[in-house]
């Protein structure tokens, strides 16, 4: 065991040079490409949560008067990064959408050193990945490294309703677009008279510069949602499209599987947000949940890696959902008891409160349920192999 042991030790210390060599190449040739590319622009999306939804319709819209390429899937770090550019850009790309994700600070400034962004937006800053980052100062000035990134002719697009943004003492000349809900005094650009119902979402959007009001249509649900529109919508506007091009784009956008889209469920209706992994974005689903009409219930493992706010979160958590939901359905006896003890907490029926070890345990009570037009909210970012025994 003691030789095994020295062998693999050797083994790794001959490997690593190798590696990082290898790694250095492709590099070269990912910066080599994009430098070939004159006409080509790149634009940097990330934030804690948000990104891949962000960048579907980003490309959606941009893809109504340009040639545009975004990332495919969840590439989002320096090899996905790599991939895209050497196997997936050409000559007629206009622009290249690169979704940003980290771990731990200084990743996203890695990847704005590989592509080079002239555009950025940065969509929520939250808890997400706590446990590597440490502290909420860490995942603030990871997620800005983007925007700190862009050149002085560049674009950076920013969330007015969230105040670690707002709060934010940018350490670069860039120009900054606002975007909004709540904050209209400081949004650039905002929406407002938002109405949802099970096949979509309507609201107007106010420019604030050219005092121009627009009314927009997607498919998509919740206020998240709506976010991310008004960035792509800032984003566009600035990038030279025409009202009548946001609207068509913003038509054309589809949900994204796993983020809030509704599927037919047996005789019952799936609401399908099973990547979610936030708070404000839980919160969000859930009263989404509460426009349906019809028996509500969530299915939920709660939020993962919050470190220390693990308790405290999924606890109201627990508590918002109660005073939505008419049944509620726990993945994990250990995983859910702040969850659980939110529920009881608001006066929630110990009777309405089920607890399965896995989500397969799940899917074969609700077959077996099967209770005519109720609403299923599928919030679980455990794996599907979780057991919890």
């Amino acid at each position: 065991m003691y030789f095994n042991n020295i062998v693999i030790l050797i083994g790794n210390i001959i490997n690593l040079p190798i590696e990082k060599l290898i790694n250095k190449h492709y590099k070269d040739l990912t910066k080599e490409k994009l430098k070939s590319l004159k006409n080509l622009q790149v634009i940097g999306i990330t934030g804690s949560y948000g990104k891949t939804s962000s960048k579907n319709i980003l490309n959606t819209i941009l893809n109504v008067k340009y040639n545009v390429l975004e990332s495919p899937k969840n590439y989002n770090t320096p090899l996905g990064l790599m991939i895209t550019v050497n196997e997936y850009l050409d000559k007629f790309n206009d622009y290249f959408i690169a979704e940003m994700g980290a771990c731990k600070p200084k990743e996203i400034k890695e990847l704005c050193d590989l592509v080079n962004p002239k555009y950025g937006i940065l969509t929520k800053i939250g808890l997400s990945h706590l446990e590597t980052f440490k502290t909420m100062e860490n995942i603030t000035k990871t997620k800005f490294e983007l925007i700190e990134s862009l050149p002085k002719d560049g674009v950076g697009i920013l969330n007015a309703d969230d105040e670690l943004q707002v709060d934010y003492k940018l350490k670069n000349k860039v120009k900054i677009v606002w975007i909004g809900i709540d904050n209209k005094e400081k949004a650039d650009i905002y929406a407002e008279n938002i109405i949802l119902n099970a096949n979509g979402t309507t609201f107007d959007c106010y420019f604030k510069k050219q005092k121009i009001r627009v009314t927009f249509t997607t498919k998509l649900l919740g206020k998240n949602n709506i976010y991310n529109i008004l960035s792509s919508i800032a984003l566009g506007w600035n990038l030279g499209m025409s009202i009548d091009e946001l609207v068509m784009g913003i038509k054309k956008v589809m949900p994204v599987e796993h983020r809030l889209n509704i599927k037919k469920y047996y005789n019952m209706h799936l609401i399908d947000d099973a990547y979610n992994a936030n708070i404000e974005g839980s919160k969000m689903a859930l009263d989404v949940l509460n426009l349906m009409k019809g028996k509500k219930i969530v299915v939920t493992s709660g939020i993962i890696e919050l470190g220390n706010k693990n308790f405290e979160i999924n606890n109201e958590l627990g508590k918002y959902m109660a005073t939505i939901v008419d049944k509620a359905i726990l993945i994990g006896e250990k995983q859910t008891k702040p969850i659980y003890k939110g529920l009881i907490e608001k006066g929630f029926k110990k009777d309405n409160i089920l607890v399965f070890n896995n989500i397969a345990e799940v899917f074969k009570y609700l077959r077996n349920l099967n209770e005519l037009d109720a609403y299923i909210l599928l919030q679980s970012d455990l794996p599907d192999i979780f057991n919890e025994r």
